[in-house]
């Protein structure tokens, strides 16, 4: 083999970490720097958040008392437009990075997840009221269309420095005596929340000018349809085979019927949107993104068409195999904000070796995308219950005083019984260690 050939293998990098789930968090840590996704500087920042704390808390909020923690996991298996990935995700129910996961592995048979993603397009939104002529106020806003843009632009000189800046001005009739202007700004790896809401408020005495009308609201629009990821993802017939389900055409059928019950029934779609947003919300705040914003973007999106609709499709390939693809819009950062200042979000975007917020909404689509179909096949073969429970029992193992190894062996007896409560829980506990005194003599 040549030395060019072992340098390359060398540092080759796999999302399939076959046991991680059993394994300390220590351990996990050190086999993620022996997979060389993480430096052992970066392992032990991770373990305790090195940095973060009451004066860096202090300084991102108001009225800090404390830190309020949550788990960070990591997302395995995740090929994403060819290259293996780490997603981590921060997020408090038990299942969804495990979903997350196993989903990755079935479509990674096929070869992932692809996506294409808009450019990190923000709008804002400018209010006229009282328009005295809606023909002439359209007639004047884009007779001045090319001034407009530049006076926008010059009110972010700093955001046209990085390569930003104002891309399009559009003019939106909402009733007869009122319009509103969209301003599409490009705020690159922002997500230009400030930026945006300096330009609405800038632009709006001179569009109000313009149109004769009064100058109403000034601010962005959370529902970021200029700033969409659309992935896509297939996984063959013959991954579906699971134990107790020996027939994957089955199983795809029945994951079609769960998504054909969202497409009929608004109550199943916010159920099943809810699951693409389970892994969408936990990439967002692993990364400290306003993940409040994309959720009030998603449902929007959903019910555009005036009924309340699943942000995943799935059909079956004419090859027979599963299809599935997640559109949606997806505003994301890192650039400011908590990128800036919180060493644990800096910490999970060096993880995912994240390029810039295109990338970032890319790997959190792929995230909603997976943890939808891992969803649907639960539902559809085992029932949801099934995984949550096994989950749910090593929760009640860790509250009864379980640690180490010995979480996963209650966990496991407590799964077998299909019994959860606390009090069986201690008694299986207190046996297996008086078991593991004896054996010592």
């Amino acid at each position: 083999m040549s030395d060019d050939r072992v340098k390359t293998l060398q540092v080759m990098r796999t999302s399939r970490l076959s046991g991680f789930y059993r394994q300390s968090p220590e351990r996990r840590r050190a086999r993620l720097v022996e997979a060389r996704w993480v430096t052992p500087e970066d392992a032990e920042g991770l373990a305790g958040l090195a940095g973060f704390d009451e004066a860096c808390a202090d300084a991102m909020v108001e009225n800090v008392v404390g830190i309020h923690g949550l788990p960070l996991g990591v997302a395995l298996n995740f090929v994403v437009d060819g290259r293996e990935r780490l997603i981590p995700m921060a997020v408090e129910e038990p299942s969804i990075i495990a979903a997350a996961s196993y989903a990755a592995r079935l479509c990674a048979e096929s070869g992932g997840f692809t996506v294409e993603a808009d450019p990190p397009i923000t709008t804002a939104q400018v209010e006229l009221l009282d328009v005295p002529s809606l023909e002439d106020a359209r007639a004047a806003l884009h007779a001045h269309l090319a001034l407009l843009l530049a006076e926008s632009d010059a009110l972010i000189p700093a955001m046209c420095e990085r390569g930003g800046g104002t891309r399009e001005l559009e003019v939106r009739v909402l009733d007869a005596t009122t319009l509103v202007v969209h301003l599409h700004i490009d705020t690159r790896d922002a997500m230009g929340a400030n930026c945006v809401n300096s330009v609405a408020e800038g632009m709006a005495p001179r569009l109000a000018a313009l149109t004769g009308a009064r100058p109403g609201l000034k601010i962005l629009t959370n529902l970021a349809d200029r700033r969409k990821v659309h992935v896509r993802a297939r996984v063959p017939v013959s991954a579906l085979v699971s134990d107790g389900f020996t027939d994957g055409a089955a199983v795809r059928d029945g994951i079609l019927a769960a998504h054909r019950f969202a497409e009929l029934d608004p109550y199943r779609a916010v159920t099943h949107n809810k699951g693409v947003m389970n892994g969408v919300d936990a990439v967002l705040v692993a990364c400290g993104n306003d993940w409040r914003a994309v959720e009030a973007g998603a449902h929007a999106w959903a019910a555009r068409s005036g009924g309340y609709r699943p942000l995943t499709t799935w059909r079956a390939g004419g090859d027979g195999a599963l299809e599935g693809e997640l559109l949606m819009p997806l505003a994301t950062s890192t650039a400011g904000g908590a990128a800036r200042t919180h060493p644990g979000v800096q910490r999970a975007l060096k993880l995912a070796r994240v390029s810039g917020a295109v990338d970032l909404a890319a790997l959190a689509g792929a995230a909603g995308l997976a943890t939808n179909l891992a969803a649907l096949k639960a539902l559809s073969t085992d029932g949801i219950q099934k995984g949550h429970m096994a989950l749910h029992a090593r929760r009640v193992a860790a509250e009864a005083g379980a640690r180490g190894e010995l979480i996963e062996i209650v966990a496991e007896r407590l799964a077998h019984e299909r019994v959860y409560r606390p009090e069986r829980a201690r008694e299986i506990l207190a046996a297996e260690v008086a078991r593991r005194k004896e054996a010592r003599g």
